[in-house]
């Protein structure tokens, strides 16, 4: 996820990444389908198309260090 941020585009408060995904989540291992979801990095969560939470990560919240490139560059 980290390198697809860095290469993202930040724009209304959120990054946009793609996975391959699997019962309407991100999955690790390659399916016959990927989708668009939404990192917001002003709370560390992973949004689907829906902007439901599917996932959280301390890591990639700002409140817990995490510098977005946007705020680096």
């Amino acid at each position: 996820m980290l390198k697809q941020v860095e290469a993202g585009v930040y724009e209304l408060g959120y990054y946009k990444v793609k996975f391959y995904t699997a019962n309407g989540k991100p999955s690790e291992e390659k399916t016959n389908e990927i989708r668009e979801y939404y990192l917001y990095p002003s709370g560390g969560t992973l949004r689907d198309k829906n902007f439901n939470i599917v996932f959280y990560s301390s890591k990639f919240d700002i409140y817990r260090g995490f510098i977005p490139p946007h705020v680096k560059n």
